[in-house]
């Protein structure tokens, strides 16, 4: 049996997710079945498309776009209110906000932006690819969305407009949403020598290992220590990182996250952000 090649992503939210393959009681035995590589979420979603990888948390407007792809239930990065780490910032009011710097490392962020801004924040802008240089971006742009852990650094009373993407879905639809769930290619879960019984036995039992992973990530020890070893990382105190990952982000794709998932999917297809696209 080979070994299922794994991309996960580099960011502080997803720490809690790869407890068991870094961390836990298991992390040999898991070490053994899978082979995991770090990279952003537009990279990682690449992987997938590319088939040299055969998992991966993907961003969830890769979904639209990547064919062949199941999704292991239960698992979400998500948030049922603001999120923090995915901004909308400008040194201008919104209204004078004409063009967007957009750190393209996340294309879910990028659809999500395009969405709140064209169905609820004055309709579409000029939109730029930028690396994520805060400076940079709005030294060329009048506005700039900023994903991740650089996104947690910045101090909000510096600028006229600072946005919480994940917030303000949540004022306008009244749902959850959701950034990213992990994704198995078809191919791969069908290969003979990845084990026993139909394709569905193999998906609920890769959910299983992922589910496990996520739960044992989120007790309040493991927190802790995510929350020690990445405190000197960004800058950022343990306790602001403790809030982060056990108020501000949502592990659980549940139905109130699925349901929000589906909206964004026909908001995003109206919009003309993504493709038309049906979530199981």
């Amino acid at each position: 049996m080979r070994r299922l090649c794994i991309s996960a992503i580099s960011y502080l939210n997803t720490a809690p997710l790869m407890w068991d393959f870094e961390h836990g009681e298991t992390r040999e035995q898991l070490r053994q079945q899978f082979d995991v590589t770090y990279t952003i979420p537009s990279a990682c979603a690449e992987s997938l498309r590319s088939g040299t990888a055969d998992i991966g948390i993907i961003p969830v407007a890769a979904y639209a776009t990547i064919p062949g792809l199941v999704v292991l239930p239960g698992v979400a990065i998500a948030a049922q209110h603001a999120v923090r780490s995915i901004l909308l910032v400008s040194e201008k009011p919104l209204d004078q906000v004409k063009t967007v710097a957009l750190d393209t490392s996340s294309m879910t962020s990028v659809a999500l932006c395009k969405v709140l801004l064209v169905k609820w924040l004055g309709g579409p802008r000029e939109y730029r690819s930028m690396a994520p240089d805060l400076k940079a971006m709005l030294a060329s742009c009048d506005a700039a969305l900023l994903i991740g852990d650089p996104a947690l650094l910045i101090q909000r009373a510096r600028y006229a407009t600072v946005i919480d993407l994940a917030g303000e879905w949540r004022k306008q639809t009244g749902k959850p949403f959701v950034f990213a769930f992990w994704a198995v290619r078809e191919e791969a879960i069908a290969q003979p020598g990845n084990g026993p019984g139909t394709a569905s036995d193999s998906v609920r039992s890769l959910a299983k290992v992922f589910q496990s992973s996520r739960d044992h990530g989120l007790s309040p020890e493991s927190v802790r220590s995510i929350a020690r070893e990445w405190a000197p990382r960004l800058s950022l105190s343990e306790g602001e990182l403790t809030r982060y990952l056990t108020e501000n982000i949502y592990y659980f794709l549940d139905q109130a996250c699925q349901d929000g998932l589906r909206l964004f999917y026909s908001c995003a297809a109206e919009c003309g952000a993504l493709p038309t696209v049906t979530f199981p």
